[in-house]
């Protein structure tokens, strides 16, 4: 009987170890699953990614339109019907020959 008794704490270094082992590959593996980089929180990176896609678009053709507008006001060669909109909107300003329709 003691030759069993001198067994256990044998028996029990020999189970910690792979214990362990097996506790932090659980643990590495329950974090590639669930953690913030996890494969489950792909969807969510996917469905962003996405959206941020479709809003660099809009701000790409937001940016083309003032870029198309920088260059009708050129110093050097504007557009006269673009001066001509922007004196009549901004210095509310028309020539004697027109005529002001209120839209509102």
């Amino acid at each position: 009987m003691m030759a069993r008794g001198n067994n256990k704490p044998e028996y029990l270094k020999s189970v910690v170890g792979p214990a362990l082992a097996l506790v932090a590959l659980l643990g590495i593996a329950s974090y590639a699953l669930l953690g913030p980089t996890g494969i489950i929180a792909w969807t969510d990176y996917r469905a962003a990614l996405s959206e941020r896609k479709i809003e660099l678009t809009k701000l790409q053709k937001e940016r083309d339109a003032l870029r198309n507008r920088q260059l009708l006001l050129d110093r050097d060669n504007v557009d006269p019907d673009l001066a001509g909109e922007l004196m009549r909107k901004e210095l509310n300003v028309v020539a004697p020959d027109e005529v002001v329709v209120p839209l509102k």
